[in-house]
């Protein structure tokens, strides 16, 4: 089993869920976080004074899938959230030694 992580911009929420949900991936985690990498932030002016954002907002989304589906769900999130611009996110795969689903007790791949 692995987690998928996925940081995106946040009017691709929508795109990239849905194309998740066309692939049978309907489980997700999503979390409104703020950050920067390459980007480094930009500058925006207020009342006549520029200031610097340096923590833009993003998206994380988080997911377990068993191993075998990991290419799909990647490539699928690749597509639906890029725009070609810097700052359209990372995705980042680790393993999960168990998963068991509280309600039921059911442990491993029948807790996804």
């Amino acid at each position: 089993m692995k987690r998928i992580e996925a940081v995106i911009k946040p009017f691709k929420l929508e795109d990239v869920k849905d194309a998740l949900a066309e692939i049978g991936i309907t489980g997700m985690t999503v979390i409104e976080v703020k950050g920067y990498g390459r980007q480094k932030g930009h500058s925006e002016l207020y009342r006549g004074a520029e200031y610097v954002v340096d923590f833009l907002p993003k998206i994380k989304m988080e997911m377990v899938v068993e191993a075998k589906d990991v290419e799909q769900v990647t490539n699928t999130i690749v597509e639906a959230a890029r725009t070609g611009k810097i700052g359209d996110g990372k995705i980042f795969v680790s393993d999960i030694e168990q998963i068991i689903r509280i309600r039921t007790g059911e442990t491993g791949e029948e807790a996804i």
